[in-house]
């Protein structure tokens, strides 16, 4: 049995560290496989490996193959528990940790179970084993009152009063990768939906989870219903029947509503399909998309003041976290096109969408502000567009986000006309409504020209100065409120 043992600490230790991703960083794999951690839990176990010549050992590998499967079959989870098997009854802190689904980030995992004071975690999933437990409950340095994985085979575990009373006990509820569809079909609209649920509102638990764990924490989120999407299945037809957004109600962490969360995003490159997924949720809910990425070995950890730090290991590695919104300077809400069978198209000359790029340092120095999705720290502006199914990503600045809603336009009702539209230097405005103010606005974000017209309802504007390119012309009415117009001026 020694070699047994030996041989599920070595599958616990590869859970752990992902041995078999296609991860980018071998040197990690190298350094863990010859740590003296692993020389002591595994390859010194593994000596005892002459023991199976005898036929008693024989058949214990026989029934771990062969008869423990079988036994699993008809079990609808299995449990592994570690620590004090009295509940801890501490007030949690709340929160939300997101990982992006390589190994994890062991300062962003500290932050996450600090937020538990001392209490119960519950890991949950639905394949794998014990993984996280030595992990969580003693090689962080953090102390806790227990830590349990519970592994649901089946939805039937959904109702069983165990899974139920672990998640009424614990003060930080994980849930590591596998397959989100296997999380949304087993969990949503059952009892442990409601249990996670009411601990998040009532217990202020902290939550998290990675890769297939974290694509299910927002409000919007990508089930896989279907299966996985690439990027360029995505652009090429934003109704790819694998495009499955879905938005019915799930986990309740309310500072994610309007978010939509994607994980491994630079293995490989899904930008594209997140950006699909905001157009649709744009073109069938009628909303503001938001989005939230994390690259494989990122974390964002989101207090309940709303303030998202990113860690990483930059700047050794290129670790960052993405923060996508749609671009709110804009005054056109939806992409030019989304449709079944078509190309997606979304290609503005400030950006469809804003992006603000992160990156994750060791102590999580840098962060956004998730209350207003506009400031941040140590970060740097993107705007992203598609043209016939191709992304391009170019510099950009903060955006202003001065018209958040037609509702509230003054212009929404009265007609402004700007013409010739491309020009060769003169355009003329008219309106009916009062204008205040006008600015002109370069493709780098910079006033080039500002002015009061002396006819608030009809001027002339003057741009032979100005070099050939895209422009913005924002017209401030009389009520302080802003609208754009994008001109554009050639010989």
């Amino acid at each position: 049995m020694r070699i047994i043992r030996a041989c599920l600490n070595f599958g616990r230790y590869v859970e752990k560290y992902q041995f078999f991703d296609k991860s980018r960083r071998k040197n990690r794999v190298i350094a863990a496989l010859s740590s003296p951690v692993f020389q002591r839990r595994v390859i010194k176990k593994v000596s005892f490996a002459d023991q199976l010549l005898n036929f008693k050992h024989a058949l214990n590998v026989l029934f771990l193959i062969v008869i423990f499967p079988l036994f699993l079959q008809g079990q609808t989870f299995t449990y592994y528990f570690d620590g004090n098997p009295t509940d801890a009854e501490v007030q949690a802190q709340g929160g939300i940790c997101l990982m992006g689904g390589a190994t994890e980030n062991d300062n962003a995992m500290r932050w996450f179970l600090e937020r538990a004071n001392g209490g119960d975690v519950l890991i949950l999933r639905t394949s794998g084993s014990n993984g996280y437990n030595s992990y969580f409950f003693s090689d962080l340095g953090v102390s806790l009152n227990s830590v349990q994985t519970i592994v649901c085979h089946t939805a039937d575990a959904s109702t069983d009063d165990y899974v139920l009373n672990a998640i009424e006990k614990a003060e930080a509820i994980w849930f590591a990768g596998g397959d989100q569809w296997d999380y949304v079909s087993f969990w949503r609209d059952s009892p442990v939906q409601t249990a996670i649920n009411n601990a998040i509102q009532n217990r202020n638990i902290v939550i998290g989870g990675t890769s297939a764990g974290m694509a299910i924490q927002g409000e919007y989120y990508f089930s896989a219903q279907n299966g996985t999407v690439t990027s360029g299945q995505a652009l090429a037809n934003p109704y790819h029947p694998n495009v499955t957004v879905d938005n019915t109600p799930f986990l309740a962490n309310d500072i994610l509503a309007n978010t939509i969360t994607d994980t491994h995003y630079d293995n490989p490159d899904r930008r594209g399909r997140h950006m699909t997924f905001l157009a649709r949720m744009i073109k069938e809910y009628t909303m503001e998309p938001k989005g939230i990425a994390c690259e494989e070995y990122t974390a964002v950890c989101i207090d309940t003041e709303g303030q998202a730090r990113v860690f990483g290991d930059y700047p050794e590695y290129d670790d960052f976290a993405l923060f996508l919104r749609r671009n709110c300077d804009l005054w056109e809400e939806e992409p030019d096109e989304c449709e079944p069978g078509e190309a997606l198209q979304w290609d503005y000359f400030l950006g469809g969408v804003k992006t603000y790029k992160v990156p994750g340092t060791p102590n999580g120095d840098y962060s956004f502000n998730l209350n207003d999705w506009i400031n941040g720290t140590g970060g740097e502006w993107e705007h992203w567009n598609v043209a016939d199914g191709v992304l391009s990503v170019e510099s950009s600045y903060e955006p202003e986000c001065i018209i958040i809603d037609n509702v509230d336009d003054p212009f929404s009702e009265n007609e402004i006309r700007v013409s010739p539209n491309p020009t060769h230097g003169m355009v003329f405005v008219e309106s009916d409504a009062p204008l205040a103010s006008y600015r002109i606005i370069d493709a780098l974000g910079r006033e080039v020209k500002t002015g009061e017209p002396q006819n608030p309802f009809q001027f002339n504007l003057e741009m032979n100065e100005l070099p050939n390119g895209h422009y913005f012309l924002a017209l401030e009415g009389e009520e302080g409120k802003t609208l754009f117009r994008k001109i554009i001026k050639h010989h």
